[in-house]
């Protein structure tokens, strides 16, 4: 779970599929002794097919955002002759907790029905840190 670092980036595939990439900042609060520290973690993710022209239509930068999927590691050799490798998820689902330029809460699927109130659910007002119950 976590906000998109970018707006989404739709592609298709020469065969027609759709594929939206999406970056995803997620952050971690630990204690270390008596003070607090914060580590954001960033994850890059692959969404196909509806769900993808879906994240694509409905998201931006900003938006929060929960991601189920496998991961995925990468290895390559860079331009300058490095190894370099990367682990991203191939995402089965994405829920979308906030969406629009507007940044309102409507908690849709990504299947593109709006949960809990259908339509109605654009007239809620924006979800805070208080309203999460964990």
């Amino acid at each position: 779970m976590g906000n998109l670092t970018r707006d989404p980036e739709l592609r298709y595939t020469p065969s027609g599929q759709a594929v939206t990439s999406l970056g995803l900042a997620v952050n971690n609060k630990y204690k270390s002794g008596d003070e607090w520290k914060e580590d954001v973690l960033f994850v890059d993710v692959t969404v196909w097919a509806k769900t993808a022209e879906n994240c694509a239509e409905y998201l931006s930068k900003g938006s929060s955002i929960m991601v189920e999927g496998r991961l995925k590691y990468r290895a390559w050799e860079g331009q300058d002759g490095q190894k370099r490798s990367k682990v991203d998820v191939t995402a089965s689902s994405v829920q979308f907790l906030s969406f629009g330029k507007g940044g309102e809460t409507k908690k849709a699927a990504a299947g593109g029905e709006a949960a809990a109130g259908g339509e109605a659910a654009s007239n809620l007002p924006p979800m805070t840190d208080d309203d999460v119950p964990f």
